[in-house]
């Protein structure tokens, strides 16, 4: 599960990155939308895969509560899931349930 996790977590920042490419060729230069188009539902996607992966993550790990809302307030700053992920792997190794 926290393999998959993972995946998730880099894809979803893989979306956002798409997106806020898209947002920028739309509202800056405004040569069109189509990176908004197609990105726009993925990164929709992602992110409900994503915070999915953290309650089931979570569930797995036994992740404390806090983890879990930090986890799931991640998804909302650009690349913060992957920072987050990150940090729940290391302290899963390391055997701290955080």
């Amino acid at each position: 599960m926290l393999r998959w996790f993972r995946l998730v977590a880099v894809a979803e920042a893989c979306s956002w990155a798409g997106l806020l490419v898209g947002m920028f060729f739309k509202h800056v230069t405004q040569t069109g939308e189509l990176g908004v188009k197609v990105f726009g539902p993925i990164h929709g996607a992602l992110f409900v895969l994503y915070a999915a992966g953290v309650i089931l993550s979570a569930r797995e790990a036994g992740w404390s509560r806090g983890a879990v809302v930090l986890g799931l307030v991640c998804a909302v700053p650009p690349f913060t899931s992957v920072w987050f992920e990150r940090r729940m792997a290391a302290r899963t190794a390391a055997g701290q349930l955080a």
